[in-house]
């Protein structure tokens, strides 16, 4: 890229300026000591410059121009990047058969499918509306209608929902991996062939991760979790989607209730179908799995070794057995007597605590007793019936760790204030953690 040399001639000085008593001179300027800069022309505000000097243009006539460039490659790009060819006959789809189309090819996504993304889908359905919108078919001339658009925003719509569209990839036929055939596992790698079988079905999982399914160097703790959780599946899939649509008439409630239940035996139906389908891919699958073989035969070598041990090891039992007779004898005695002192330690410590919360409840009862129920003179029998009841809430509403608490607070406490101020908050505590309601208090309320 040519530089270009920038020349700023010095300014004009003012009027009345002296150089004897305005110039304070501080060095000496030469043309050794003057330095010249280069500016390179760089930017992309240097680069509009040039664009507008080449064909020149306005400010505002650019700026025009520019946008209307921008908007016609958005335009190109967005007509041109379908994800997927159309079939003609999808083209000619009835809008009013759109429970029987496939979403995703409609919207050009059916390599994604279950794992298409929220941006993926609606990126798909602008390309889609800019293709088949009737306005813009209108406009070139083409007179077809518009029942393929209608089909585009239905599936959009389904997709968008995360309920409609879990219903829909519940029943989505096109996602499904068929177990491989005898001739497939003959001619193929057993461990991929099927992996991808599973990798399918845990789609529908409610539990994640999902165990691999692994290959021959598989742990067999890994091939038992595998089989285990597929044994175990807890699947979310539901057969909804494909339920006979209710009549939507209040004056027809018993056909209403019958096509409920129509479609509820229906929806039982293709689930047990499809467990029962589940349960004999998994048969098949463990049957000709070569690791469960392989454990199966290193199971029973181990089997056959302990069976040796033993055999080996019974002449020295018999001669420990005796000295072992003893010492179990011995240690269950040991037992015996540790537990009969457990059973009377936590007897005692039950003992101990009934009778520290009787004495922390005397507390209680006889810290308002000594405040004379909190009123001068002598109490009436309402008075006290009053403060009793709320003491009696209160120690029903609290554990035994509270009531010793509580029981702390009070003890050497004379002044029926104290007391009383003791006791409404305590009151306020409880009615702050919601164990006692504001209204259930009568003698104690601040």
């Amino acid at each position: 890229m040519a530089t270009t040399l920038a020349q700023h001639p010095l300014p004009t000085l003012p009027e009345g300026w002296a150089a004897e008593k305005d110039f304070k001179p501080i060095g000496n300027l030469t043309k050794a000591s003057a330095t010249q800069r280069t500016i390179e022309p760089v930017g992309p505000h240097f680069l509009a410059h040039a664009r507008r000097a080449r064909h020149k243009r306005t400010f505002s006539e650019d700026d025009r121009i520019q946008a209307q460039e921008r908007a016609k490659n958005v335009e190109e790009d967005n007509e041109s990047d379908i994800s997927e060819p159309e079939d003609p006959m999808m083209l000619q789809r009835e809008a009013k058969d759109w429970k029987a189309q496939d979403h995703y090819k409609v919207l050009g996504i059916s390599k994604y499918r279950y794992k298409a993304t929220e941006e993926q889908i609606k990126r798909a359905h602008r390309k889609k509306v800019l293709k088949h919108h009737p306005d813009k078919k209108a406009a070139a001339g083409r007179t077809e209608d518009d029942n393929f658009f209608k089909c585009i925003q239905k599936a959009t719509e389904v997709l968008l929902d995360p309920v409609k569209r879990r219903q829909f990839d519940s029943v989505d036929e096109e996602a499904e991996v068929e177990p491989p055939t005898k001739k497939q596992l003959a001619n193929g790698n057993f461990y991929k062939l099927w992996s991808k079988c599973f990798k399918a079905e845990a789609r529908f999982s409610k539990t994640h991760p999902v165990p691999a399914f692994g290959d021959e160097k598989s742990s067999k703790e890994d091939v038992e979790n595998f089989y285990n959780f597929w044994y175990n599946f807890d699947s979310w899939r539901t057969f909804e989607y494909l339920d006979e649509d209710v009549p939507d008439d209040n004056e027809n409630r018993d056909q209403k209730r019958h096509v409920e239940r129509k479609n509820a035996n229906a929806r039982k139906k293709k689930k047990a179908e499809d467990n029962a389908r589940l349960r004999k891919m998994l048969d098949d699958c463990s049957a000709a799995d070569e690791r469960i073989k392989r454990f199966r035969q290193e199971a029973n070598a181990a089997k056959n070794r302990k069976r040796l041990e033993k055999e080996a090891a019974e002449k020295k039992a018999l001669e420990d057995a005796q000295a072992a007779k003893e010492a179990e004898a011995k240690a269950a005695k040991e037992a015996e007597e540790k537990a009969k002192l457990d059973r009377e330690s936590s007897k005692k410590a039950k003992e101990a605590a009934k009778t520290a919360v009787k004495k922390n409840k005397r507390v209680l009862r006889g810290s308002v007793k000594d405040a004379n129920y909190f009123v001068s003179g002598d109490a009436s029998p309402a008075t006290i019936d009053a403060v009793l009841g709320d003491v009696e809430l209160v120690q029903a509403k609290v554990d035994p760790e509270e009531i010793a608490a509580l029981a702390a607070k009070l003890t050497g406490l004379k002044v029926a204030d104290e007391i009383k101020a003791v006791w409404e908050q305590e009151v306020q505590r409880l009615v702050a953690a919601g164990k006692v309601k504001d209204s259930e208090i009568r003698a104690f309320k601040a």
